[in-house]
């Protein structure tokens, strides 16, 4: 047989009361959790018990996620009230503008206080607080320009390897160019010998083999006048 309908009111019961409370305060609980986890949902849950005690949810178990929530909700709640009161928008925009203008006057003083201005009204113990600001802040200023530099000379040193490198290359394909053309200029002057060679090879002619041919030459002419 199922469970019977409980009604909505208030438990009279003081035992039962707290029972039901602690049960339905889990469970409430955990369909937050679920709920946050599953839609990736910005919840936050507070519950106080009838004795005050407080229990909480948020979908970080960090304190400032509450509170970043609670923020926010009022933030909505305030732009969900300019939205329908026209003068209360007005009077958010100028505390906006006064906060703004506060601000930035107070930026103002804060710079030039660090440029040494306008520190007649500061005492020993502010003026102490001041320098190890601006100690801290060239701190971080040469901080920042040594790992700068740093990263610049990484980088001029890694361009030089890579121009190191391709004057090697360069130097490697010179080198083969130029013994290639000493080659070629041997074989040619080796071809301009031969050539020579031949030429005054064959200039030079055998005298007996000259008058064997004056003799047969005046025979034959001989013959041809008989």
């Amino acid at each position: 047989m199922g469970r019977g309908k409980i009604a909505i009111k208030r438990i009279d019961n003081t035992t039962n009361r707290q029972v039901t409370f602690s049960k339905r305060r889990g469970g409430l609980m955990k369909k937050a959790r679920e709920l946050s986890i599953l839609c990736d949902a910005d919840v936050g849950l507070i519950v106080f018990s009838c004795t005050g005690r407080l229990y909480d949810f948020a979908s970080s178990s960090f304190f400032v996620s509450m509170k970043s929530i609670i923020e926010r909700y009022q933030e909505e709640g305030e732009e969900h009230c300019r939205l329908l009161n026209p003068v209360s928008e007005a009077k958010f925009w100028q505390r906006e503008v006064i906060t703004l203008r506060q601000q930035g006057q107070n930026l103002h003083e804060n710079n030039r206080q660090l440029l040494g201005e306008e520190l007649s009204n500061f005492t020993a113990r502010d003026l102490q607080l001041l320098q190890n600001q601006v100690e801290m802040s060239l701190h971080s200023i040469r901080t920042k320009k040594d790992q700068l530099l740093a990263e610049e000379i990484l980088e001029l040193n890694q361009k030089g390897s890579l121009v190191q490198k391709e004057n090697i290359e360069l130097r490697k394909k010179f080198n083969i160019t130029h013994q290639r053309n000493i080659e070629l200029q041997n074989k040619l002057n080796s071809g301009e010998s031969m050539s020579s060679k031949q030429a005054s090879r064959n200039s030079k002619v055998d005298p007996g083999e000259s008058s064997g041919r004056i003799d047969l030459e005046l025979s034959l002419k001989g013959d041809g006048d008989e």
